[in-house]
């Protein structure tokens, strides 16, 4: 039995981008997850971007998404293989990308707090005292 699964939670670096390959319409996102670690009794942070793509009707809701969302995403790690345009002297190369095939997306994003004057106060009614 095999099982390849990845879940991430971060932030979006970038708009989410909608593009068409073939007739195919899909989304692809810019996710970054952070990690620290103690070195030298410093804290040393890093952060590692992660090429997001999805597809279908999912792919519809995450065009909408933007800069700075805090997001949950799911999917299947997959790699690819592309090879880079011949540019004057320097050969073609071939290069693999690895990225999330997304089957779900949850946002994290807190709701805005109202202002005062739109926060309801319920009346406090008095404790009675047991006798």
């Amino acid at each position: 039995m095999y099982q390849n699964k990845v879940t991430l939670i971060g932030f979006l670096g970038n708009d989410a981008e909608v593009r068409t390959n073939d007739n195919r319409s899909f989304t692809t996102l810019s996710l970054a997850t952070k990690s620290s670690y103690k070195k030298d009794g410093q804290y040393i942070s890093h952060t590692e971007w992660h090429r997001c793509v999805i597809f279908g009707k999912l792919s519809e809701f995450a065009g909408t998404l933007k800069k700075g969302a805090h997001l949950q995403v799911e999917g299947e790690l997959r790699s690819r293989e592309y090879e880079t345009k011949k540019v004057g002297k320097k050969p073609a190369l071939k290069k693999t990308i690895w990225e999330i095939r997304v089957n779900s997306i949850l946002k994290l994003d807190r709701a805005e707090k109202a202002s005062p004057e739109e926060q309801e106060t319920e009346p406090q009614l008095p404790l009675e005292a047991a006798a």
